[in-house]
């Protein structure tokens, strides 16, 4: 079983995560190296939510909570979803 970090954006995402995307970025790759993220991205065209694939739900949520994304209004909503994987890892 994986867990889905599913995440909304605001309108105008791209132009305003500029001042947090480093500290966004830095905390995925400390997960991943953790072990505990598997992959992440935006979704595109249009970039209008991103997509982070866990380990756990403990680890979605711990991500969720100190994201400088969500916590500086980027990500209208979020919602952890439990990803019953058939084909593949």
């Amino acid at each position: 079983m994986k867990y889905l970090l599913l995440y909304d954006y605001i309108e105008d995402v791209v132009e305003r995560r500029a001042p947090l995307r480093e500290g966004h970025l830095g905390m995925a790759k400390r997960y991943l190296e953790e072990g505990t993220l598997l992959m992440a991205g935006a979704l595109n065209d249009p970039i209008d939510g991103a997509v982070l694939v866990f380990k756990d739900r403990e680890a979605a949520e711990a991500f969720a909570a100190e994201d400088p994304y969500v916590l500086n209004g980027l990500v209208t909503s979020h919602r952890v979803r439990e990803w019953n994987v058939v084909v593949g890892e």
